[in-house]
């Protein structure tokens, strides 16, 4: 039997109209929440998009994984695909869901594929250092 309540997600591919760009972050990209480096790496990437203000995404392995718990929570956008969320305890209710990964993301946005992102309201630092 077919399931017919599933409804196809509407893909789109960056272009002029909604630019995506990813590029190496210049320099050490560090997070802090409740005093504690929560990730600090040098191969983040920098996603630049259309609207937004630009978004740092760190590899899973220079992120501190045990101060990271994973939620039910989940987004989807049409030009990255399937989204997933974690909280950092540590941060107490301000940082529930306050990080975001695309594990399986569309070909256009592949390079960041199992990074992690941080919403910078709900951690206590972003920091860029050369």
């Amino acid at each position: 039997m077919i399931n017919t309540s599933i409804k196809s997600k509407e893909i789109k591919i960056p272009g002029p109209d909604h630019p995506i760009t990813i590029s190496p972050a210049e320099g050490k990209v560090r997070v802090t929440v409740a005093g504690r480096i929560v990730a600090e790496s040098t191969r983040a990437l920098q996603l630049e998009e259309k609207g937004y203000p630009p978004v740092y995404y760190v590899p899973r392995e220079d992120a501190d994984m045990s101060l990271l718990v994973r939620t039910t929570h989940y987004t989807y956008c049409p030009y990255k695909g399937d989204c997933s969320f974690y909280s950092i305890p540590i941060g107490g209710a301000n940082s529930d869901n306050s990080v975001w990964t695309y594990e399986g993301p569309y070909e256009a946005v592949a390079s960041i594929g199992g990074y992690l992102a941080f919403y910078p309201t709900r951690v206590d630092a972003i920091a860029l250092a050369s």
